[in-house]
């Protein structure tokens, strides 16, 4: 059974994620493209360093042409935002990256993008499940990928420099040389090695690599850029005096930060970084899009510029489309992902890790000085989070218990309002609020909370803990 959930299709290997699935997700993606006026059409191909990636592109690849579509495949392991990228470059109705992003070693996937290099959104992703449950396994077409190479059917290409090139365009060279940074950089054994490297590198900064290597198993960690994953990361800017440490998660699509004391910085705090530093020192002007999981700091700051913050569900073609919507000038999630205007319309941890460098360098602050700024400025918002495993059985009692008996904690602050879109979402009269929500790219339930004190916000988090029994 193929399902896409708020990240595409993940599974765990020889599980849920195999070959068969592989070919029938790409024949209900081909049965959608033709309903959509797309016979024939392009469509591009990548995949990155997990067990499998590769074979399962060419799998992927000799249904598209077995259907008569031409695969464009990039034939060698590349971040994602690089797939989205070359969808949007070329015009392509749609494109596939082979990747399970931050989800642990056993887990493979496949991501669908739209035209513009979105990220498929709900209402096509059930279009390609319902395609999908039309197919039986057996009558599935395809060619041979050595064959359709041969007969032109496949095209292999490396569009490595213009997407470099494209992330170049966009940020302060000069500024960035003038400032000879040292920069330590930690792929967390994914894809973003070469393409960071050479940016950093362009850019005149002294950069450090760790964790680079090639390694199925992510060094026997989840590839996800978090505190815990990141302390040699740490450990290195400190002792090599580097002015950051930029890590990426398996398909480099978030971000992780260190800062120059060899602090982890949240991804809250990246997002309320950058959004402060196009409003305050680069003059952009436009709102902010965040998911309901993610820092109030944002509107925070949005407000005092005359602007909004928009809150959508979790789930990045989410984000993309309120950004689209709206024009806003960022957009992120407090898992690590975030998108820019006028690059890709989906998350890109590498072109987010040049612009985090190039704010080094126009404002000449360090990272921990310009925070300090921002919450001087707006105020100190404290967050907490949880993630626990759940059984199918466990979660559905929750669900029951949740969503449709619609049980709630007992809060002491007052409750101004509810939301059930995603999750449920309890937003207080203070202004903090705490979401309780159920993955959807793993078997797990995520409870986080934010407060106006760090008790206050753990506060919040177990009191859902004790109501659920966990």
């Amino acid at each position: 059974m193929v399902k896409f959930g708020t990240g595409g299709w993940r599974a765990i290997i020889a599980d849920g994620f195999t070959k068969e699935n592989i070919r029938l997700l790409t024949a209900g993606l081909c049965a959608l493209m033709k309903k959509e006026g797309h016979s024939g059409s392009t469509v591009c191909l990548g995949y990155d360093r997990r067990f499998l990636s590769k074979e399962s592109m060419f799998w992927a690849a000799e249904v598209l042409a077995g259907y008569g579509f031409h695969p464009y495949i990039i034939n060698r392991s590349v971040p994602t935002p690089m797939v989205m990228f070359t969808v949007k470059r070329m015009g392509l109705p749609y494109g596939m990256a082979i990747t399970a992003s931050h989800n642990p070693a056993i887990y493979n996937g496949i991501k669908v993008f739209t035209k513009g290099g979105r990220d498929a959104d709900q209402t096509v992703t059930r279009k390609i499940e319902a395609e999908i449950e039309k197919l039986r396994p057996e009558e599935i077409k395809s060619i041979p990928y050595a064959e359709a190479l041969t007969s032109g059917i496949v095209r292999e290409g490396y569009p490595f420099n213009e997407y470099i090139d494209s992330i170049l365009d966009m940020v302060e060279i000069g500024m960035i040389k003038s400032a000879r940074l040292r920069i330590a950089i930690d792929p967390m054994y994914g894809v973003s090695y070469n393409s960071l490297q050479t940016i950093l590198m362009t850019c005149r900064c002294d950069v450090n690599v760790i964790h680079e290597q090639h390694d199925t198993l992510f060094g026997g960690r989840m590839p996800a850029p978090s505190e815990d994953a990141l302390k040699l990361l740490a450990n290195y800017v400190v002792d090599n005096r580097c002015h950051l440490g930029i890590a990426t998660d398996g398909d480099a699509d978030r971000l992780g930060v260190i800062d120059e004391n060899g602090q982890y910085l949240h991804a809250n705090t990246l997002l309320v970084l950058l959004y402060y530093y196009f409003l305050q020192y680069r003059s952009w002007r436009g709102p902010c899009v965040r998911n309901n999981s993610t820092t109030h700091l944002l509107d925070r700051v949005a407000a005092d510029f005359g602007e909004e913050c928009h809150e959508v569900p979790v789930g990045f073609k989410y984000v993309s489309a309120k950004m689209a919507e709206t024009g806003a000038i960022i957009g992120g999630e407090s898992s690590g992902g975030m998108a820019v205007k006028g690059h890709i319309p989906g998350k890109d941890g590498i072109y987010a890790a040049a612009l985090l460098v190039e704010m080094l360098a126009v404002t000449g602050k360090s990272v921990s000085q310009l925070y300090r700024e921002i919450t001087q400025r707006y105020g100190m918002l404290y967050y907490e989070e949880i993630s626990l495993q759940m059984t199918p059985q466990r979660k559905a009692e929750l669900q029951k218990m949740v969503f449709e008996d619609g049980q709630l904690p007992n809060f002491v602050e007052t409750v101004v309002k509810i939301n059930r879109e995603d999750g449920c979402k309890v937003y207080f009269e203070d202004g903090s609020w705490v979401i309780c929500r159920f993955s959807g790219t793993e078997p797990l339930l995520r409870i986080a909370a934010e407060g106006n004190t760090q008790h206050q916000a753990k506060n919040y988090v177990q009191l859902w803990r004790s109501l659920l029994g966990l």
